[in-house]
């Protein structure tokens, strides 16, 4: 039998984490406007490492001003920061937990409303989140000095006592943009073929690696494939191919559901996690989360090829499942919860607030 619970070695860096479960990065609007991370936020993942998960990950976190996706995200973009993220570094190393911060920067889905700014992404394209109708296409100097931001925030998370951080390509925010057919049109270096359009996601790990720490880990989060940016599954294994050959700690893919097959090949029998782990030889270590709730669940990750469990829904509502998986006939109840059961989970309101909108999870 695979075990989630058994530890699990980086083995670039030599950080180990006691076992192979992995909070993935939620959104939880918990924070302060300022971009100041809050008591409470501080409290809901701390709650998870006391819990038993190996590894913590923050939700996204904007390494700009003007990349802030919604209301209550905290910040990496200013040393000012560096104080509070520090209670949230000691709070998780109490519980032997690691901690990586998701950085990301929201491109075109950065409201103007919210950073005041025009949205910037890899292309001037139609953007709802613009009082222009239309984000700024990236100077060259704007994609260097945007790469220096993350870099930045990568330093100050190390300052902070972080473990490491995960570079968010996910989910259709930048660097997705940059990848992405059908947002990205540029004719020069930054656009055109995958070598082009993945420049943006390598230079900024490059730039990160140089100055962090040889023990700071830096992964990468992608979705296996986007249809309405045009990024497709081929595309995404040659990606990996390309960055495998980086000293990349992990790939996190983000598969929305482990038992998925891909879109673009619904005959063949592979699963999206799959088709990464039985093509691509020399795969850095790969975190796989989706619609996992059961130790079952848990167990076919791993079968999967996956080396780390990625959990988000589940652990909303169940703070210790780490610890009960070990029943090899866990499988908790899919909710709907109540804001009274929420709250002793360690969410505060606007958290639950903002869990309402998810179809049947709050009941009252």
């Amino acid at each position: 039998m695979f075990n989630p619970n058994s530890t699990f070695l980086f083995k670039r860096s030599g950080v180990q984490s006691k076992n192979r479960v992995v909070l993935a990065a939620m959104t939880n609007k918990q924070s302060f406007e300022d971009g100041t991370i809050s008591i409470d936020e501080i409290n809901w993942l701390s709650r998870r490492a006391q819990g038993g998960f190996g590894i913590i990950t923050t939700a996204a976190t904007h390494v700009s001003k003007h990349g802030q996706g919604w209301e209550g995200e905290f910040g990496v973009f200013d040393d000012k920061f560096i104080p509070s993220l520090t209670k949230l570094t000691h709070s998780i190393h109490r519980y032997e937990g690691l901690v990586f911060a998701q950085l990301f920067h929201g491109g075109i889905r950065s409201p103007e409303t919210l950073t005041g700014m025009q949205p910037i992404s890899a292309d001037r394209v139609e953007c709802k989140e613009s009082k222009s109708g239309y984000s700024i296409k990236a100077s060259e100097n704007d994609i260097k000095r945007i790469i220096k931001e993350f870099t930045s925030a990568a330093v100050r998370c190390v300052n902070a006592g972080f473990d490491g951080v995960e570079l968010h390509g996910a989910h259709g925010y930048l660097i997705s943009q940059f990848l992405s057919k059908s947002i990205n049109k540029r004719k020069d270096r930054w656009g055109g073929d995958l070598k082009g359009r993945s420049r943006f996601l390598i230079e900024i790990f490059k730039s990160i690696r140089k100055h962090v720490p040889e023990k700071f880990i830096v992964g990468i989060r992608i979705s296996p494939e986007i249809k309405g940016l045009e990024i497709s599954l081929d595309d995404s294994l040659e990606l990996v191919k390309k960055i495998s050959h980086l000293d990349v700690d992990f790939i996190h893919l983000s598969c929305w559901d482990i038992y998925a097959h891909s879109s673009e090949y619904p005959k063949n029998s592979k699963t999206l996690t799959e088709w990464y782990t039985k093509s691509i030889d020399n795969l850095p270590p790969i975190i796989s989360t989706g619609n996992i709730w059961s130790s079952q669940d848990a167990q076919n990750a791993m079968r999967q090829g996956a080396d780390l469990i990625g959990v988000a829904r589940v652990a909303i509502p169940y703070p210790d499942w780490t610890k009960n998986i070990i029943d090899p006939k866990y499988d908790p109840p899919r909710g709907p919860y109540t804001s009274q059961q929420l709250k002793k989970a360690q969410l505060n309101d606007a958290f639950i607030n903002y869990m309402r909108k998810w179809e049947g999870f709050v009941v009252d």
